[in-house]
């Protein structure tokens, strides 16, 4: 546990004090630009890198919104199937702002994102639920998590 005063921000560290300087999320898929369409031309990720034939892998690194927290998304030339190994494997997204909530989920309603019932009813009533190409779940709540 780390010492809090109350007057600077917290900053939470690892084991033996390590503060880690990013942090990435990373998955294989087999459909690689459809999940592209999905996180950053749906939800509006920011593309922070892309590459190709990287030793037989192409792939793409989105942000969550910046560069310090970021998916990466991979295919490999001989295959990267990924299927969600369930309905409740979140990657959720705390938009508190209420004109920006309702932006957003209209903007993925629009681009044919439906949403889905979630698993767990916790979000019912704070938030919707979508699928992406894969069948992962990501959850946009308008209250806060933590």
């Amino acid at each position: 546990m780390n010492d809090h005063d109350g007057t600077s921000p917290r900053v939470y560290s690892l084991g033996g004090n390590a503060v880690p300087e990013q942090v990435r999320i990373a998955r294989p898929t087999d459909k690689l630009e459809d999940v592209i369409a999905f996180y950053r031309d749906g939800l509006g990720l920011p593309e922070l890198a892309r590459f190709k034939g990287h030793a037989g892998y192409d792939g793409v690194m989105l942000g969550l919104p910046g560069k310090s927290v970021h998916l990466e998304f991979t295919r490999h030339a001989e295959g990267s199937p990924c299927p969600a190994p369930s309905l409740d494997n979140l990657l959720v997204l705390y938009v508190t702002e209420p004109g920006a909530y309702d932006r957003l989920n209209r903007r993925m309603q629009q681009m044919g994102y439906a949403s889905v019932a979630p698993e767990n009813p916790y979000w019912l009533e704070r938030s919707f639920t979508y699928q992406d190409p894969d069948g992962w779940r990501v959850v946009i709540c308008r209250e806060t998590g933590i």
